[in-house]
């Protein structure tokens, strides 16, 4: 079986799953731990006078204005507050891993993200993830799952997840590359992405400069 972030990460960048594999590097930073901990916090938040102490994404006062809102637009949010179990080991057929959160009646994964929400929907590889910890729960409880979660407590956001027949297949392409990575892929050539990624000078891609990528 492949491992949920495993999965998630082959939809991010094939090529960064094989550095990962390859130096074993299986824990998240430090820092991931504080902000996936306001997850399992926002009644405390809501009331809370001192959002600047914590370690959120934007403002206190936008914080406070989005959690807000999301507490009266979200559905199922009493059980995304005090949930039926927390940090649960999923493991199904072929993907295994965390689900941060396990609502029930109807049974949903929760995944919570460290990161910063899309506009709309999630990021790919989150989607990914999430149907990933959907499908694992339904091969445990033989029903179907539908509609799990995704969480971005620094930014108060909380996104349900459709599983779409696209987003059924993306999970599928990821699950084979994982499956199937015997070797280090091609680059991925996305700046945005490499800039970022931790193991870039061991990977050898060149990104260019904002101002090599201003017209002229």
């Amino acid at each position: 079986m492949e491992a949920f972030t495993d999965i998630a990460t082959a939809t991010y960048c094939p090529r960064k799953l094989y550095y990962r594999r390859k130096h074993d590097d299986n824990e998240p930073p430090e820092s991931v731990a504080g902000i996936r901990n306001l997850a399992f916090r926002y009644e405390d938040l809501l009331d809370s006078a001192d959002l600047a102490a914590e370690p959120i994404a934007v403002s206190p006062s936008e914080y406070s204005e989005t959690l807000g809102r999301t507490s009266v637009t979200t559905d199922r949010w009493g059980e995304l507050v005090d949930p039926a179990e927390t940090r649960v080991y999923l493991a199904g057929k072929d993907a295994h891993g965390i689900a941060h959160k396990l609502l029930e009646d109807p049974p949903a994964p929760v995944i919570v993200s460290p990161g910063e929400p899309p506009e709309r929907g999630v990021w790919g590889p989150q989607g990914v993830r999430a149907t990933a910890a959907a499908k694992a729960l339904s091969w445990e409880r033989k029903r179907p799952i539908e509609r799990p979660y995704v969480e971005y407590p620094a930014y108060g956001i909380v996104r349900r997840v459709r599983l779409t027949t696209r987003r059924k297949a993306a999970y599928r392409k990821a699950l084979r590359t994982a499956e199937s990575l015997d070797g280090p892929p091609p680059r991925l050539g996305d700046d945005a992405r490499c800039r970022a990624c931790e193991y870039r000078s061991e990977c050898g891609t060149k990104t260019r400069s904002l101002r090599s990528r201003l017209p002229l």
